[in-house]
């Protein structure tokens, strides 16, 4: 029988607390006794650092707002850029669920572009060949922490007159030649589910934009239609940051590109032990990964992922099904064969633990259980 100290999980959230603990209870102390829960100051300050954070020399000023969720943060910037029904959105299959959800919800179509096999994300050379005149956006996924190719993407959206959404949700702090993610888009969609590289302790997001008028919209969306006073000027949501998950966030913002160099160590030294074995995540010159997750393909998945089980290491299949095969989309009409690449990658796909505070050791054992497998 595996011993629990053995173990090794995917992620390993208590060890991350008990580094920032004091500083934690100490925050979350000072809020409770203000007694201002909602979009109070803590947000504010977290909305400012957050933008200067993604900030680059190649950027210009743009506007953070803290939302109740990466989910939110999706469907409150199609909302803002008036999204409706009928309109198509251009997306990738191969992702999260609550990236399509997000366009359902405007009563939109997901209009559903093949991945590249070697970064998974979406196929910019196919991107084209799908538009048509009902087509109003781009929703590029910058998958597992990679950012997908944004000037190729820019440049078709441009050409079309198109809007871009960027789903930035497993890719806080990563970069295409010294520029962050979120910051190509109109606007740039984050998640930060304890999960994930920039994670709270409950659901949180923000969208950030370079556009006035966008972001003065979802000032109104993310608060029912209203600017304050209790006046509606439309029909908006109920999409807060609290000041608790925004008090988190602002000590762990601070550690974020330390914490991504420890997750790309990690994911460096994955790649030296298994390249020869397995197929590793692709990192283009220029990009800069943040290893949300560190994900390997082989087709002998399921015989590495029950072995791995069987030694007490997690891993995990993200996805297993693409989304133009899920049983709640049936009814967009697509079959099996119809996005081959997507579909072979969720047949390969594992993803192994690679958390900044995983000890070498854990990796090596990973690495040596895989190895020994094949």
């Amino acid at each position: 029988m595996i011993k629990q100290t053995d173990m090794i999980p995917m992620l390993d959230l208590k060890k991350e607390f008990l580094e920032i603990e004091a500083e934690v209870i100490g925050k979350v102390t000072e809020i409770l006794k203000s007694t201002r829960y909602v979009l109070g100051p803590h947000v504010e300050q977290f909305e400012k650092e957050f933008s200067q954070f993604l900030s680059s020399s190649n950027t210009n000023n743009f506007y953070s707002m803290g939302v109740a969720s990466g989910t939110g943060a999706l469907f409150l910037s199609l909302a803002a850029l008036s999204i409706k029904k009928d309109d198509e959105v251009i997306t990738t299959p191969f992702t999260f669920f609550a990236t399509v959800e997000s366009i359902l919800y405007m009563g939109a179509k997901p209009v559903f572009v093949d991945i590249d096999d070697k970064t998974l994300n979406i196929d910019v050379n196919k991107i084209e060949e799908k538009i048509t005149k009902k087509t109003r956006a781009i929703l590029p996924v910058h998958l597992f922490g990679l950012p997908c190719d944004m000037d190729r993407v820019m440049d078709i959206a441009n050409s079309h007159n198109l809007y871009v959404i960027e789903d930035c949700a497993q890719s806080t702090g990563a970069l295409i030649n010294g520029r962050r993610t979120g910051t190509f888009g109109d606007t740039g969609c984050f998640s930060f589910y304890p999960s994930k590289n920039l994670g709270c302790y409950g659901d949180g997001g923000a969208v950030v934009t370079k556009s006035d008028t966008i972001y003065e919209r979802i000032l109104s969306l993310r608060n029912h239609g209203s600017r304050g006073n209790y006046i509606h000027t439309e029909v908006g949501f109920n999409s807060r940051l609290d000041e608790i998950q925004a008090g988190v966030l602002l000590i762990k913002l601070a550690r974020l590109d330390e914490k991504n160099r420890m997750r790309r160590e990690n994911a460096n030294l994955y790649n030296s032990l298994l390249k020869d074995v397995v197929k590793c995540p692709a990192e283009p010159d220029g990009y800069t990964h943040s290893y949300h997750q560190y994900t390997i393909r082989s087709p002998h998945r399921d015989k590495i992922k029950e072995t791995l089980s069987n030694e007490g290491i997690s891993s995990v299949v993200y996805y297993p099904i693409p989304m133009h095969l899920q049983e709640a989309l049936k009814g967009q009409g697509l079959k099996r064969g119809v996005l081959p690449v997507s579909e072979q990658a969720a047949s390969e796909v594992l993803s192994l633990p690679v958390y900044p505070e995983m000890p070498q050791v854990s990796i090596r054992k990973v690495a040596d259980v895989i190895r020994s497998c094949l």
